[in-house]
């Protein structure tokens, strides 16, 4: 057995259905297998230390070893290790973390719904307002609008609002009632010689004509993330939200916005929304909620939809929705603790304090040969991968390009995220410039590497 083939490793291997994996070669490949983390680092079984720039997948913003979220944790176990909000039930934490929850959020979303996923989040949003169109009286409003290259999950509603390919083939998705309208990615999407504020005005004309062609009487909601995080780390054009959410009052359809990556400090605002202006009417939260301590999402909701959920219940008797998980209590006291740490050591503030840092140490690759474009807000980032920078064209896929620099990033001890023809990067949000120089000193050693290797084969 060698230092890589574990005891572990085969175990995996042979019962593990591993998400987001080639299935097929993961029996050969086997997986990396981590076994603890500190602060920005996780070690695998091995003990090689990784610095991880990604937070596992956008989520452990407060590293891997925040005791205060443990300590919450053991609290909670040791006093009610679970209890649900069925029939008029709840309990202490669950209570706290709304009123925590809805203190902190933008303007008007005042009430919460609690589930495990961000996935199970925007499959809620998208179940209330079915429900709550019927409820008014307008069962033919029950569109959803999402974007191309948008991603909100992978449930079977949830995965329908998501906009990759990849998510539907073969798993019979999207559902009918789901459209796409465009992405907006000037980089990727622009006309030859169209400008950005070009761009932005077709693409929302865009939206609105798939709104008249529809009908507007059929279309229920709209769902975007402030910045798209596994569609590209897409940053949206400026004046792009303010010309959406004219258009979706115009036409009085609900603006739903996924928050599950952006929420808590990744774009140096508590919320996304605040970053660019965005008013929602739901909004869906999960990830930095609980720093990924323990699995928790909301789904955040105004004064209006919860005055129509009550009507219904006038009309139904009890609200037929619920999970039995929602506001675990663990995970309620993690995820309130969360909170208290971004208010008390001041997240936010460190973030905006260390961001500009961050976004000078990615705009220095944005020379690099093999760098088509750089772009980030905050703490959140992408590098485009290009085989001709001039004509904006992407690698083959079956190159592997994406593939083989995220491996000798790991090589350098360096955990980065390839989402199609990008790198991803989304450090903890405690990273120091320490942590962001190791990061991009990684990145750059693995692009350097990968230009002479596309050299040599040439």
């Amino acid at each position: 057995m060698t230092k890589t083939e574990s005891t572990a490793w085969h175990q995996d291997i042979a019962h593990v259905v591993h998400p987001y994996s080639n299935l097929d070669a993961h029996s050969t490949l086997g997986p990396t297998v981590i076994a603890r983390g500190d602060g920005c680092y996780v070690y695998d079984e091995h003990g090689k230390r990784y610095i991880e720039g990604m937070s596992g997948l956008w989520c452990a913003s407060l590293g891997f070893s925040e005791k205060r979220l443990v300590d919450a944790a053991t609290k909670q176990l040791n006093t009610l290790p679970y209890y649900h909000l069925f029939s008029h039930r709840s309990h202490p934490p669950g209570i706290a973390l709304a009123q925590a929850l809805t203190a902190v959020a933008p303007e008007g979303l005042n009430h919460v719904l609690f589930s495990s996923s961000g996935s199970e989040a925007n499959d809620a949003a998208v179940k209330l307002i079915w429900y709550y169109n019927n409820l008014l009286g307008r069962p033919q409003k029950k569109k959803i609008i999402s974007r191309l290259h948008g991603y909100h999950g992978v449930t079977v509603a949830s995965g329908s609002l998501t906009g990759l390919a990849h998510v539907h083939r073969d798993f019979d998705l999207p559902l009918p009632r789901v459209l796409h309208t465009d992405c907006p990615s000037h980089y990727h999407f622009g006309l030859p010689g169209e400008s950005e504020p070009a761009f932005t005005q077709r693409i929302t004309d865009n939206l609105e004509q798939l709104i008249l062609k529809e009908g507007p009487e059929t279309v229920a909601a709209f769902i975007a993330e402030p910045v798209s995080g596994a569609g590209g780390v897409i940053v949206p054009p400026a004046g792009y939200f303010e010309r959406v959410q004219a258009i979706l009052k115009k036409y009085d359809i609900l603006f739903i916005v996924d928050e599950v990556i952006t929420g808590f400090g990744r774009t140096g605002r508590m919320f996304g929304c605040e970053t660019y202006g965005l008013q929602p009417d739901m909004m869906t939260v999960a990830k930095g909620l609980s720093g990924a301590y323990q699995p928790i999402s909301g789904l955040l909701l105004t004064d209006a939809i919860h005055d129509t959920l009550r009507a219904g219940s006038r009309k139904h008797g009890a609200f037929a929705h619920g999970l039995t998980y929602a506001a675990h209590p663990v995970a309620a006291a993690v995820a309130l603790e969360t909170l208290h740490i971004y208010r008390d050591r001041d997240i936010v503030g460190h973030v905006r304090e260390v961001a500009p840092y961050f976004l000078e140490k990615l705009d220095a690759l944005a020379d690099h040969p093999l760098v088509g474009q750089v772009r980030g807000v905050g703490l959140i980032a992408a590098v485009e991968i290009t085989a001709d920078k001039a004509a904006r064209k992407p690698f083959e896929p079956t190159a592997g390009m994406g593939a083989w620099i995220q491996n000798r990033t790991m090589e350098y001890g360096v955990i980065v995220r390839t989402i199609a023809h990008c790198v991803a990067l989304c450090p903890p949000l405690i990273s120091e410039r320490q942590h962001i120089d190791e990061l991009f000193g990684g990145l750059s050693r693995a692009l350097d590497d990968a230009l002479v290797h596309v050299r040599a084969n040439k």
